[in-house]
């Protein structure tokens, strides 16, 4: 009798266990994630034909499918998105936003996923600026809460202009109410062709680990790791090649 007691505990015992373990194994499916993005950063985050798109949404709905994942994206300025993920308003950014040792206090990150530099653009006629130091008290333009700010305010005695949208930086810039604007070399591939008159004058490194998912600090970290085995899958795979294909990033 004891020995039938103890095999039918035993029998319960493992019951339990692989009830928990198709839960852990199952606990991120099905489910709905708030993704917060700011959607004027082509070709990352943008809208065509009213239609969100860019290479971080294709990426993201790809992960989202591979983990049976749904995704809400919630629109926002960029400097909002970790505020954002701090109150619960989202459950992750996928915004082309860079990895800081000053971001990683307020939030947890996936695996880069695109590595970027800072390019320096100006009026094509302006003769003054051919380095990074003849901004030296010049009028500068960035968007609101990037990287890009951070390195105008680095440049002596500069007059940064941050703005939430690029396109009023761009403008001001052809307007010469600003002198130039720094942005992510990607994104400026976009600008300097739909704008001839504007070229580019300097590079450089922004001084990131790249561009990851960012989540709540110390709140997602199995669905991290989810997400970084589905993003090595993807570059196996091809799809990830693709995307970079189709939004001419290589």
């Amino acid at each position: 009798m004891k020995k039938q007691i103890l095999a039918l505990m035993f029998g319960i015992a493992l019951l339990f266990n692989a009830c928990d373990s198709s839960k852990s194994k199952n606990e991120i499916s099905n489910h709905i994630l708030k993704v917060g993005i700011e959607p004027t950063y082509k070709p990352f985050d943008y809208k065509e034909n009213s239609k969100l798109t860019g290479f971080d949404v294709d990426l993201s709905e790809a992960i989202a499918k591979d983990l049976n994942i749904s995704l809400n994206w919630v629109e926002m300025n960029f400097d909002g998105l970790i505020p954002a993920l701090k109150t619960g308003k989202i459950d992750m950014i996928a915004s082309a936003m860079s990895v800081t040792e000053e971001r990683k206090k307020n939030a947890d990150f996936s695996n880069t996923y695109y590595m970027t530099k800072n390019l320096y653009i100006k009026r094509k006629d302006d003769t003054s600026l051919t380095t990074k130091d003849d901004l030296a008290n010049k009028k500068i333009g960035v968007q609101l809460g990037t990287l890009q700010e951070n390195a105008a305010k680095n440049i002596k005695n500069a007059i940064v202009e941050a703005n939430a949208d690029l396109n009023v930086a761009i403008l001001a810039l052809k307007n010469k109410k600003i002198d130039a604007i720094i942005l992510d070399k990607d994104v400026a591939k976009g600008y300097l062709e739909q704008n001839t008159d504007l070229s580019s004058f300097f590079e450089e490194d922004d001084g990131s680990s790249g561009f990851s998912f960012a989540f709540d600090k110390d709140k997602q970290k199995e669905l991290i790791e989810k997400i970084n085995q589905t993003l090595e899958k993807l570059k196996q795979n091809g799809i990830y090649e693709n995307l970079l294909i189709k939004y001419q990033l290589k």
